[in-house]
């Protein structure tokens, strides 16, 4: 076959994708570099000048001035500015230094949470590996990683990382960790053979390293075949930059809600300069009219309010492990309909587990979970009198330790030791009995590891004996012959087949199976520094072992309590299909299992079409994770998204609530709104629910600051219309008395009530589905109008019966103030009657209700307030009308719950 020399740093696409397939002889050539040489140090010179260093884009910081200055964009902010400023020009000084003082607060918390935001991509930038050792010139040298360039030959070894990508060209037993790249969960055994296209997963890419990932076992030598933004982990930076993070539906209905006001504030305004005009009132006069009615329009206390509710909310979370870095993401949770989960360490434990125990006439099965020692070996089936024989090479042919009851080492071995504990076997003082003499380290070529130790042979002498675990093929295919009852028996065609069947058993029941077997030999025949290899033929089989990595107590729990809230859960993971589908029965997630490239696949509508029916997901690559989230958006779910690894990042920053794990890599918690500091999948569920809660209380508020706002512009609409208190029926302070000291006040209490009942058992909020509902919007503007007329009403009264308008603004101003008690309760549901003992259930609603009651005598008995408020003295029938006003807004609400609960059942 003719090869071309591809120049390094050219990277055609085709070859830079295609590596795999080549063999090394060939990969080399197209470098146009000898491998034991290595480039020259002017050659790599020109490289590194010509396509730049190995290192990934940096993303730029935004100057402290601009991101304060960013915090001005919400519309909110925008119109308490505008006030503000027309209150300095109306030298309304207390008014406006309030305003601005609150755009300030604002600002700052929401500087603060941007903070804790760091950037993804730069986190990656952090991870890139600080040197490499490589050949140039003929000899080693360590240099610094960002001076590799393709073509270089790098030789890596257990304990490195991995630089750039590249071609393995020589492997011993060589095994990275590429579970933040794949999210597979244990290392990935590497070897020098070919692989055919298309493309597969970089996970199945078995002669290729990747940047950023660890070296665990072994040794080898790769030739660099992309560096910087063209490797792997360049390709998530890439998708990283041209993901946008989603506007949270909360922000969107503050945004919406305030232009909605500032219309009608607007509109009133207009009416009120131009009715004004035609009464020839004077110009100074309708402009402190206006700035009144803008000062009540306007729900200052709003942002501050839910801020802290979001606030004191996302304590509660990270109290139970979840951390929540953007407060907007407190209230998403809320809407979230579907939960893409990672399997391993968030549904599952994280820690293989041995189930099963399999000899040729025995079965045992396998209690506890995990590395506890917890647990019994049961003796299933077979009569023989005990398994020690059965899984004595799995202990033996071992690195792995229990320390203080602790595994350390391999996860695998140290399942396996795990084993041993509970059926009894004396780990150390076996292995002391067994001297190791030599050892053949497991190897992907071969797919077993084998120890060889001192030992006496049934016979009394002195023998050799070799251990061997590993892949059942491979273990299976070098016996001769099987240990059954005490008894060696020849291993036949029926044996072998009985054998993978129970392999095939515990595949679909999503076990990892492995084998075990011994050979004794001659000790003058062995060469401990020979071809270890040669020796492992003619093997005794002993036992199958199957393991799994099995699913949190909790997590099944957690699972259907997801779906009882009509949240859709679905396992999303680097495995295979099988071992997904085997764990998600367990978990009860339903669903049939798909492979990521064959999602991918799809056509568009196919995708939409099945994203429904689909429960697992496995070997996905970072872009199908991107892909169920925004085929899952198009569909309208708000999407929650979990994962650990670099791979993760794209899905978990384009979902709508990305979710990290606190053991994971810094890029995908930088990159995710919420932080899992356990891991745990119950706690996601627990954070919904909370979202959920935090979420109905501030519709309470909402619904509560509707009514206010609604309230203040129909108030001064009509007393511009009807030239009521020259159109002002409350001055500037005694607006800011109901916005800060009454709406305030019921607005924490609000939000920090008790949980709705039955909250969890509801459909999760469509997405783009506004919190001004059609029920909302009549329930204000009817209980809006209603306070209105009684409002004006009694100014009139002051006015026709007292000789006074401002005792008639003082009754109103005390009235106001008792109506918006009995909203404040009537707030709380938007059906349900006050009048039962369920109504007194929260304690901050009674005593912000009880010390609003105080305030609404005080404001007119006593001198300071008075002052303060420009209110008047009333005397007990005068507040006798206030307090009629308020029990007529009561018997008006209830019936207006009464006929929207009988419209509902009909």
């Amino acid at each position: 076959m003719t090869v071309r020399s591809v120049s390094p740093g050219e990277q055609p696409r085709a070859l830079q994708d295609s590596w795999y397939t080549r063999d090394p002889g060939e990969v080399v050539a197209a470098f146009g570099v000898d491998p034991a040489v290595g480039l020259s140090s002017g050659r790599a010179a020109e490289l590194l000048a010509a396509h730049g260093p190995n290192a990934l884009p940096e993303e730029k910081q935004t100057p402290a001035w601009q991101r304060f200055l960013g915090q001005y964009r919400s519309y909110m902010q925008l119109v308490l500015l505008a006030a503000a400023a027309v209150s300095l020009l109306i030298q309304e000084w207390t008014t406006a230094v309030l305003l601005i003082v609150l755009t300030l607060l604002n600002a700052v918390i929401g500087l603060r949470q941007e903070g804790k935001a760091e950037s993804a991509m730069n986190a990656l930038q952090s991870m890139m590996k600080a040197s490499a050792r490589v050949r140039r010139d003929g000899t080693e040298a360590e240099i610094p990683a960002d001076q590799l360039v393709v073509g270089d030959i790098v030789l890596i070894t257990a304990g490195d990382q991995v630089a750039a990508d590249g071609r393995i060209i020589e492997a011993s037993a060589l095994q990275i960790d590429e579970s933040a790249l794949t999210g597979e969960s244990v290392p990935a055994a590497k070897d020098v053979g070919t692989l055919p296209g298309p493309l597969p997963a970089p996970g199945d890419q078995t002669c290729m390293a990747f940047m950023n990932t660890p070296v665990t076992h072994g040794s080898g030598v790769l030739v660099v075949t992309a560096t910087g933004a063209g490797t792997e982990v360049g390709k998530i930076s890439g998708m990283l930059s041209a993901t946008e993070k989603e506007v949270p539906p909360l922000t969107k209905e503050l945004d919406t809600l305030t232009l909605w006001i500032t219309g009608a504030a607007g509109l009133t305004m207009i009416v009120m300069f131009a009715l004004g005009r035609q009464r020839d009132q004077a110009w100074d006069v309708l402009f402190v009219s206006a700035v009144s009615l803008a000062i009540a329009a306007i729900p200052e206390a709003l942002p501050t309010v839910t801020q802290a509710i979001l606030s004191v909310g996302s304590l509660n979370l990270a109290e139970r492990n979840a951390i929540v870095k953007e407060l907007p993401s407190v209230e998403t949770l809320a809407f979230t309909s579907a939960i893409n989960s990672d399997k391993t360490g968030t549904l599952t434990m994280n820690e293989v587990t041995v189930v099963e125990v399999l000899s040729p006439t025995d079965r045992y099965t396998v209690s506890g979970t995990g590395y506890g020692l917890e647990g019994k070996v049961h003796h299933a089936a077979g009569s023989s009198a005990g398994l020690e024989d059965a899984i004595l090479p799995y202990l033996v042919a071992s690195d792995a330790k229990l320390v203080d009851g602790k595994v350390v080492g391999d996860p695998t071995e140290g399942a396996l030791l795990v084993l041993a504990h509970k059926a009894g076997l004396d780990i150390d003082g076996t292995r002391e009995g067994l001297p190791r003499l030599a050892t053949l380290p497991f190897d992907p070529t071969y797919k077993l590891m084998a120890t060889f130790h001192s030992a006496v042979g049934a016979s009394g002498r002195q023998v050799v004996r070799c251990f061997v675990k590993g892949a059942v093929p491979a273990v299976v295919a070098r016996a001769a012959n099987v240990l059954a009852a005490g008894e060696t028996i020849p291993w036949d065609a029926e044996l072998a087949e009985r054998a993978d069947a129970q392999t095939r058993r515990m595949g679909g029941e999503g076990l990892r199976v492995m084998a075990a077997a011994t050979r004794e030999l001659d000790p003058d025949e062995f060469d401990p520094e020979g071809d270890l290899l040669a020796y492992v033929t003619g093997l005794r089989m002993s036992s199958l072992v199957g393991m799994v990595d099995p699913p949190r107590e909790e997590a099944k729990a957690a699972v259907a309590g997801a779906q009882a809230g009509h949240i859709r859960v679905r396992m999303v993971t680097g495995d295979d299909v099988v071992t997904g589908a085997a764990i998600a029965r367990q978990l009860g997630i339903p669903g049939e299992a798909v492979l990521g490239a064959d999602f991918a696949a799809m056509s568009e509508e196919e995708q939409l079409a099945r994203i429904d029916g689909i429960g697992v997901v496995g070997r996905v690559a970072p872009e199908h994770k991107v892909l169920l989230a925004n085929t899952l958006k198009k569909k309208g779910d708000v999407v929650a998204m979990t994962g650990d690894g670099v791979n993760d990042a794209p899905a978990i920053k384009a979902a709508d609530i990305g979710i990290a794990m606190g053991s994971g890599t810094d890029v995908a918690k930088n990159a995710g709104r919420m932080i899992l500091s356990d891991d745990n999948f119950a706690t996601i569920v627990y954070a919904v629910e909370q979202g959920r809660r935090i979420y109905d209380n501030l519709t309470k508020y909402i619904r509560f600051v509707l009514l206010l706002l609604v309230t203040f512009v129909l108030t001064f609409l009509g007393a511009t219309v009807f030239n009521i208190a020259a159109g002002e029926p409350f001055t500037p302070p005694q607006v800011l008395w109901i916005h800060f000291v009454v709406n305030a006040s019921f607005g924490f209490a609000l939000g920090f009530d008790r949980e709705s009942p039955g909250l969890m058992r509801r459909r999760p909020r469509p997405r783009g589905e506004s919190v001004l509902t059609r029920p909302v919007l009549v329930t204000v503007g009817l209980g809006g109008l209603a306070i209105t007329v009684v409002l004006l009403g009694l100014i009139e009264l002051g006015e026709a019966h007292y000789d006074s308008t401002a005792t008639g603004q003082s009754i109103a101003f005390t009235a106001f103030a008792l109506c918006l008690i009995v909203a404040a309760f009537e707030c709380r549901s938007e059906t349900d009657s006050v009048l039962t003992t369920t109504t007194f259930d929260s304690k901050q609603m009674n005593w912000v209700a009880l010390a609003q009651f105080v305030l609404a005598v005080l404001v007119t008995q006593m001198d300071g307030f008075r002052r303060l408020l420009g209110t008047t003295e009333i005397d007990a029938r005068q507040f006798g009308w206030a307090l009629l006003a308020a029990f007529a807004l009561l018997l008006l609400w209830e019936l207006g719950k009464l006929v929207a609960r009988r419209s509902r059942r009909t």
